[in-house]
């Protein structure tokens, strides 16, 4: 799966950017995640069918700004999105807002056509587009923006999300020490770190286990809004604090993940 090419941006009638970033039948009927193997393409039996692209143009447009403008392609503040990712006040740690019109808007939250055929209730991470799906039983999935493993720090496979945790303490591997030797302050052995704004793993971490053994990588917030869409991390899968708490709410244990 090819990440959308930001530099071919054409206008459609509906005034609406007319790349792989916001086709609608385009990218998710025709890219379908078919090249990363995830599964069988074929139709759920009476699933609700795709959205069209008038449906998406509809109900979307007023979200973009015009490619005229030098801040074309960043979202326009919507109450929608407002309430999306306000502050989290009644947190153990206060979330601040997110400014979500600093972030590419199709690493936002949304509901879309299921692309990946696995079973309802699956986790995939595709790392190629930096999304992770909830599929749902209706024939759709919940999507979203990620940050990702940079080169020699990814983790593919499937696993379960065997345990999870908010605010969850953080306590740095010896490998990561070694590269990073200031973390000791970190180490098992001295407790590891306390939650936190700051700690990286954010409002909530999704621990992930591969045949009972647990594979040191993890689904988890982070305050770091910016890197979402990029491969900075060491491996996990990041998300914004306020879509981390989202799907840890949506989330049992036990369910199946598929890193691709």
């Amino acid at each position: 799966m090819k990440a959308p090419n930001k530099d071919k941006t054409t206008m459609t009638a509906a005034g609406l950017p007319d790349t792989e970033l916001f086709s609608v039948e385009r990218g998710y009927t025709r890219r379908g995640l078919l090249g990363l193997g995830l599964g069988s393409a074929a139709a759920l039996a009476g699933c609700a069918p795709p959205q069209t692209t008038q449906q998406f143009v509809a109900e979307t447009s007023p979200l973009f700004r015009s490619t005229a403008n030098p801040d074309s392609g960043l979202v326009r503040r919507t109450p929608y999105y407002d309430a999306m990712y306000a502050a989290k006040l009644d947190e153990q740690f206060p979330l601040p807002a997110i400014p979500y019109e600093e972030i590419n808007p199709v690493y936002l939250r949304q509901e879309v056509a299921d692309p990946t055929g696995e079973v309802p209730g699956t986790l995939v991470v595709d790392t190629a587009d930096r999304f992770l799906y909830l599929v749902r039983e209706d024939g759709l999935a919940l999507r979203y923006g990620v940050g990702i493993g940079r080169d020699g720090f990814a983790w593919s496979g499937r696993a379960i999300v065997q345990w999870k945790q908010e605010w969850p303490k953080w306590t740095p591997p010896a490998s990561m020490i070694e590269r990073q030797p200031e973390l000791e302050r970190w180490s098992a052995a001295n407790g590891g770190m306390p939650p936190g704004l700051d700690n990286p793993l954010g409002a909530r971490a999704l621990y992930i286990f591969q045949d009972g053994v647990d594979t040191l990588y993890r689904v988890h917030g982070s305050p770091e809004y910016k890197s979402i869409g990029k491969a900075v991390s060491s491996g996990c899968v990041r998300l914004i604090n306020q879509d981390v708490c989202d799907l840890y709410d949506r989330v049992p244990t036990r369910t199946p993940i598929l890193v691709v």
